[in-house]
Formats: C-alpha cells, sequence, structure tokens
C-alpha cells in the first residue's frame, strides 16, 4: 500500500535518526581504539590546541564547535589531567598550549586514528568515502576539512 503524504517515513529512512546512528557507531569505535580515558570532543580540543598553540578558549569554541561554556570546562578538566595548559590573559580570556603529557597523549593517539577511521568507513569504497566525507561537510555547514 504506498504512503500518503501524511505517512511518516520508515524511521530508518530519516535523516536526522541514521545521523545519530552513525554517531553512536563512531564513539563506540573511537573508545575502543582510544579507550574511555578521553572522549571524543576531548580529542577535537587537544587537537586543536596542538594546531593552534595559544589559542584563546572562544577561538577554540569556535574551532571545536561548543559553547564557550562547555569549552572552557573541557579545558578546566583537561588542565585537571595535566595534558593541557591555561594562561591568564587580559579581559578574562585564556591562552591554551598543551603540556608535554599532552602532547604525548595525543602523539600516543594519533597512529591508531586512521584505523578507527577505516573501521568506521569499512562499508564504502575509496571514492564513496571523499564523496561521503564532502556532504557531511556540507550538512555541516562547512566548505571544507580544515
Amino acid at each position: 500500500m504506498p504512503r500518503t503524504p501524511t505517512d511518516p517515513q520508515p524511521l530508518v529512512a530519516e535523516p536526522g535518526h541514521l545521523i545519530r546512528r552513525a554517531h553512536q557507531r563512531a564513539v563506540a569505535l573511537f573508545a575502543e581504539h582510544h579507550g574511555r580515558h578521553i572522549t571524543p570532543v576531548q580529542y577535537a580540543v587537544l587537537r586543536a590546541v596542538h594546531a593552534e598553540p595559544g589559542l584563546d578558549q572562544v577561538t577554540l569554541a569556535e574551532r571545536v564547535a561548543l559553547d564557550t561554556s562547555t569549552t572552557a570546562d573541557i579545558a578546566t578538566r583537561l588542565e585537571a589531567k595535566g595534558w593541557l595548559h591555561r594562561e591568564l590573559l587580559p579581559r578574562r580570556q585564556r591562552s591554551l598550549r598543551l603540556s608535554d603529557e599532552g602532547q604525548a597523549v595525543l602523539a600516543e593517539m594519533l597512529p591508531r586514528v586512521n584505523a578507527m577511521y577505516d573501521d568506521l568507513l569499512g562499508p564504502l569504497s575509496a571514492a564513496e568515502r571523499g564523496a561521503f566525507l564532502a556532504l557531511l561537510q556540507r550538512v555541516a555547514g562547512l566548505d571544507a576539512a580544515p
């Protein structure tokens, strides 16, 4: 029987549901490859600070697409772990740098990142992976990957 305009599409055809399921799989694979001592968001913060040492927390929030209060909380947690140094700047901003231990944590993780993404994108061919990433960037409102 054909669907009418008011019939909902099957749940497995809804983009939001599929994005959530893909995110769940990505988080599970992250934990499988890197353990539970660091979260994907903490990893993103380490990567962003590594790429731009001295970055302030407001700019960091923009780079990792989080609000400033959440970013400040994460930076505080990473500082407590000894992975990040925060230095007070004028106007109550904070400059961020990885500590030696933070550099070591990131260096230990990086060799496993490609394997993690190979597992995540395993069902796709090389061409499909490129197209998928380009489409995700568009859906996320990004022109291109940084």
